[in-house]
C-alpha cells in the first residue's frame, strides 16, 4: 500500500471521529456554557490529531488524552473514541509500556475532569459518567486490536525474509549446478581443442613447416575460451565476491582487436576523451560488446575492415563497431543468441543499444552505457 493511500486513509479515520464526536455532543443536550467554544476546539483538534497517528504515535496519544481530559473539564461528555484510536496506533507501533502507563493515568484523570467541570457533578455520579466516558473494555479491545496486528505484521514480514532468504539460497544452488555442468561438459571439450591445436603447431615447426594462420588462431581462441571458462566458473561459485579473478575490461579491448587481425580482418581501434573511473558491469558490458561484435563479423559478416570506436563522454560510455559486410538495410541479418544477450546487458544497466545495418553498407553496433558521472 503506498503512501498516499496510507495519508487518505489516516485523514478519513481523523475526520470520521470529529464528525462522531460533534454528532454525540450536539445530540446530546447538555446545557450550554460560556467555555463550549474552548469544549469544540478541543473535540476538533483531539480529532484531526489522528492524521499524525502513524509518525508520531506517542504524541498522538498524549494530545488525544490531554483534549479529552479538557472537554470534560468544561462539560463535554463525549467518549474518548479519539484517545481509543490513539491507544490503538501506539500499541501497534510497539510501544505497549508506554500506552498501558497513559491508559492507567486516564482512567483516574477522568472522574477528576468532571469533577472540575461546570456541572458540579458529585463524586459517585462523576465515577459512574467516567465509565461511559472510557469504558474499559473499550480500552483494553483498542488496545488488543493494535497488538493483534502488529504480531500479524511481523509475522507476514519474517514469512517475506525467509522467501528472500529461500529464493537467494536456491539461486546459489543453481548457481553452483550450473558451474558443475559447465566445467564438466565444456571444459573437457575446450581443452580437447586446445591440445589438438598445440600438438598440430608443435609438429608443424618440428618438421620445420610454417604454422598456418588459421592453426595459430585456433589455438590462441582456445587459450582465451578456457581462460574465459575458468574466470565465468569463479564467477558462478562465488557470485562475484572474489577480487582474484578480475573481469575483462576495458583494458582488454585492445588484445581483442589484436586478435581480430591475426584473422585476417584490418581491424582499428580508435579511443576518445578522457577516461574515467566507470562501474565493472560497465568495463564488462563494453568488453562483451566489442567482443561478439567481432566475432560476429568474423564469423559471418564477410568483412574486409572494422572500425571499433570507445568514446569516453562526460556521462557515458559510447562503444561504436562498424564494418564493410554486405548487409544493407533492405536485407539486415537474423539476429542471433548473441546479440539478444548484448541487448539484455545494455538494458540491464540503463543504456541503449542499436544494432542494425548503415545506409552504405555494413553493419554498425552502437551502444551508450551510462557512467554515472556528469559534466
Amino acid at each position: 500500500m503506498g503512501r498516499g493511500w496510507t495519508g487518505v486513509r489516516d485523514g478519513a479515520i481523523a475526520v470520521g471521529v470529529v464528525a462522531f464526536l460533534l454528532a454525540a455532543e450536539l445530540l446530546g443536550q447538555h446545557p450550554a456554557t460560556e467555555l463550549a467554544p474552548v469544549g469544540y476546539l478541543l473535540l476538533i483538534a483531539g480529532g484531526l490529531s489522528l492524521v499524525a497517528s502513524r509518525r508520531a504515535p506517542l504524541v498522538v496519544l498524549a494530545v488525544t488524552g490531554s483534549c479529552a481530559l479538557g472537554q470534560l473539564a468544561v462539560g463535554f461528555e463525549v467518549p474518548a473514541v479519539a484517545f481509543l484510536v490513539a491507544v490503538y496506533a501506539a500499541v501497534r507501533a510497539g510501544h505497549r509500556v508506554v500506552t498501558i502507563a497513559a491508559s492507567v493515568i486516564m482512567l483516574a484523570a477522568v472522574p477528576l475532569a468532571m469533577l472540575a467541570s461546570p456541572r458540579g457533578w458529585p463524586v459517585g455520579e462523576a465515577l459512574t459518567q467516567a465509565r461511559d466516558v472510557l469504558p474499559l473494555a473499550w480500552l483494553v479491545a483498542a488496545g488488543a486490536a493494535g497488538e493483534a496486528l502488529r504480531q500479524a505484521e511481523r509475522r507476514a514480514e519474517d514469512a517475506e525474509r525467509t522467501r528472500e532468504e529461500t529464493a537467494r539460497r536456491r539461486a546459489d544452488e543453481e548457481r553452483l549446478h550450473i558451474s558443475r555442468e559447465l566445467h564438466d561438459s565444456l571444459t573437457h571439450q575446450i581443452s580437447v581443442v586446445t591440445v589438438q591445436a598445440e600438438v598440430a603447431v608443435h609438429l608443424a615447426r618440428k618438421r620445420g613447416e610454417q604454422v598456418p594462420e588459421a592453426l595459430l588462431a585456433i589455438r590462441e581462441a582456445g587459450r582465451e575460451a578456457a581462460r574465459e571458462l575458468r574466470a565465468t566458473l569463479q564467477a558462478l561459485r562465488d557470485d562475484g565476491t572474489d577480487g582474484k579473478n578480475p573481469p575483462y575490461g576495458l583494458d582488454d579491448i585492445p588484445e581483442l582487436v589484436e586478435r581480430a587481425r591475426t584473422c585476417g580482418l584490418d581491424a582499428t581501434l580508435t579511443i576518445e576523451g578522457h577516461r574515467h573511473d566507470v562501474p565493472v558491469a560497465v568495463h564488462r558490458t563494453a568488453y562483451r560488446i566489442v567482443q561478439e561484435s567481432l566475432t560476429n563479423i568474423t564469423r559471418h559478416a564477410a568483412a574486409a575492415r572494422t572500425r571499433v570506436l570507445i568514446d569516453h563522454r562526460p556521462d557515458a560510455l559510447v562503444v561504436r563497431v562498424d564494418d564493410d559486410g554486405p548487409a544493407t538495410p533492405s536485407s539486415p541479418p537474423v539476429p542471433g543468441v548473441g546479440l539478444l544477450g548484448m541487448r539484455e546487458r545494455v538494458t540491464a544497466l540503463g543504456g541503449s543499444l542499436t544494432a542494425a545495418p548503415r545506409g552504405g553498407g555494413g553493419f554498425s553496433v552502437h551502444a551508450e552505457l551510462p557512467t554515472g558521472h556528469t559534466s
